[in-house]
């Protein structure tokens, strides 16, 4: 069963400095895509977290950049169906990233950019990324922001996310930011932490993983997960 949409994420206003340094940090994050995986141009790629939102030149920027647009499949809560208009070749399902409605190993490659951050839960994380897993046959690549970069993303507020995580809600609910205070809206992660799902959702038997990242101004601002199945 679907959840509900999502809600803009991000209270950045477009062709803001922000936005702009966001765009890089995409554009920095898919070439990394790219060399982790070594994603041939006959693979499979599903993509879980597509948009419904225009507002942001870099949103839905698989379906954007990747050439091969009719080896894409693009899966989201939202009613992304667009896509499939605006770039031809490109296949839209609806459909949630907890319970994936594909057969195990369906696809080459797995991506997910900025989605495991807005699913839930620790235990809703971790389903995530093991749903990514199960349908994935060769990779996966994983990205999310990291909760120790000083600005935090989607607020664009400076440290308040460093606060132990109820601590950090309850002033979001006093700044006016209830959205965010919600677990099931923003549940933001550490490398360590990320290391942990990781370890429990994709089985070092079956998965090789590694946890990297992308830095802004030197600080690493974005988290990668990158697992390569073994029996691939």
């Amino acid at each position: 069963m679907l959840r509900p949409p999502n809600r803009q994420f991000s209270t950045i206003g477009p062709g803001s400095l922000s936005e702009r340094l966001s765009a890089y940090q995409r554009r920095r994050m898919f070439q990394r895509f790219l060399d982790a995986t070594a994603i041939r141009p006959q693979e499979s790629l599903l993509d879980v977290g597509a948009t419904s939102d225009q507002t942001y030149d870099s949103s839905n920027y698989v379906e954007a950049w990747y050439p091969h647009k009719d080896r894409i499949t693009a899966v989201g809560v939202d009613d992304a169906a667009f896509l499939e208009t605006r770039y031809p070749g490109v296949r839209f399902v609806r459909a949630d990233g907890l319970d994936l409605p594909f057969a195990d190993r369906s696809y080459d490659v797995a991506h997910a950019s900025a989605v495991l951050e807005h699913v839930g839960s620790a235990e809703d994380q971790t389903r995530f990324i093991a749903e990514l897993g199960r349908v994935a046959t060769r990779a996966v690549f994983l990205t999310t922001p990291n909760r120790w970069f000083p600005v935090e993303f989607h607020t664009v507020l400076p440290l308040v996310h460093w606060l132990p995580k109820p601590m950090f809600r309850r002033l979001m609910r006093g700044t006016g930011n209830g959205f965010f205070a919600e677990e099931a809206n923003l549940n933001l992660l550490g490398a360590g932490e990320l290391r942990r799902l990781a370890a429990k959702a994709l089985p070092a038997a079956e998965f090789s993983v590694q946890v990297d990242s992308v830095s802004l101004a030197g600080w690493p601002s974005n988290l990668l997960l990158i697992a390569h199945r073994r029996s691939a």
